[in-house]
């Protein structure tokens, strides 16, 4: 298993506030499809000028994660994203 931090954001205001909360659904959903476990999710303080949210997630290594990327990488383009950050690496326990 890996441990994957998935980040999305609208620092550019591209989104508006519908726009942006069907974004975040979008991409919960597909986190939610694939990830064998949802370690934490949450965005920035409602009150900030900028909006972004963050996944940490464990998936399989396989096809299921490159399945994950290519629909991540769909919704970015669909809501006119520029990226979607995606961190992925071995979690060890010390």
């Amino acid at each position: 298993m890996s441990t994957i931090t998935v980040q999305i954001g609208n620092s550019d205001n591209k989104l508006t506030q519908r726009l942006w909360h069907l974004y975040v659904l979008r991409v919960n959903i597909l986190i939610e499809q694939y990830a064998n476990m949802v370690h934490f999710s949450g965005g920035s303080s409602n009150w900030e000028p900028w909006q972004n949210y963050c996944w940490v997630i464990y998936i399989k290594l396989g096809s299921s994660r490159e399945e994950l990327k290519s629909e991540l990488e769909h919704a970015r383009k669909k809501y006119n994203q520029d990226s979607i950050a995606w961190v992925e690496g071995t979690t060890e326990f010390i």
